[in-house]
C-alpha cells in the first residue's frame, strides 16, 4: 500500500452482493432480525474491504452497505430535519425514484448519537483487523440537502427561508466532521 497522498480514490458506494440484498429483503419481511441483518452486513463489508485493498486502494469504504439512500439516511438522524413523503420521486436514468424528501422541522443540529458514527467505528474495526487501510467516513455534501429541499418543506418558525439554514447546516457539518 502506497501512503498519504492518495493516488486513486472512489466515491465510496458500491453495489450490494446479492446475499445483503436477500438479507434486507427477509429483514423487511419480518423473516430476518436486526442482529441476522448486522451480521450480513458485516460479512459484505469485510468482504468488500479486502476487494478495496486487493485493488490497491489506500481509502476504503463500507460501500454504504449498512444504508438505504445514500442521503437521506445521513440527514433523516440530524435533528431538525425530517425525511417525508412527496407526490413525486426525481427521474435518474430512466427510472423514477421513491418520492421521498426532506423537512426542515426545528433548529438543524448534528446528534452525536448518529448511527453512522457507529457504522465508521465498525468499518476501522473491520481494516484494523484485515488490510490497514485509510477507513472513508463517507457522507452527502450539504448542498444535496438544499437540492432536494422543496420550496414549502422549511416548517420549523427557526428559518425564514432557504438561506436562513446556511449556519446551522454548516455546523451541524463540523460536528460531524468531529465527532
Amino acid at each position: 500500500m502506497s501512503t498519504r497522498p492518495f493516488r486513486a480514490d472512489i466515491v465510496g458506494s458500491f453495489l450490494r452482493p446479492a446475499a445483503l440484498k436477500a438479507a434486507r429483503q427477509s429483514h423487511a419481511d419480518g423473516r430476518l432480525d436486526a442482529a441476522g441483518l448486522r451480521a450480513a452486513e458485516d460479512a459484505a463489508i469485510a468482504d468488500l474491504v479486502t476487494k478495496q485493498a486487493d485493488a490497491g486502494l489506500l481509502p476504503a469504504t463500507d460501500g454504504e452497505f449498512r444504508r438505504s439512500w445514500w442521503h437521506f439516511d445521513f440527514f433523516d438522524f440530524l435533528d431538525g430535519v425530517e425525511i417525508v413523503e412527496l407526490d413525486h420521486g426525481i427521474q435518474f436514468r430512466g427510472v423514477q425514484t421513491k418520492p421521498r424528501g426532506v423537512e426542515i422541522s426545528g433548529p438543524i443540529r448534528f446528534d452525536p448519537s448518529h448511527p453512522f458514527l457507529a457504522h465508521y467505528s465498525a468499518l476501522q474495526k473491520t481494516i484494523e483487523g484485515s488490510t490497514g487501510a485509510v477507513p472513508k467516513f463517507t457522507i452527502p455534501a450539504p448542498t444535496v440537502l438544499d437540492f432536494r429541499l422543496e420550496p414549502d418543506h422549511i416548517t420549523a418558525e427557526d428559518y425564514d427561508g432557504r438561506d436562513a439554514i446556511v449556519d446551522d447546516l454548516v455546523q451541524a457539518y463540523r460536528d460531524a466532521l468531529a465527532a
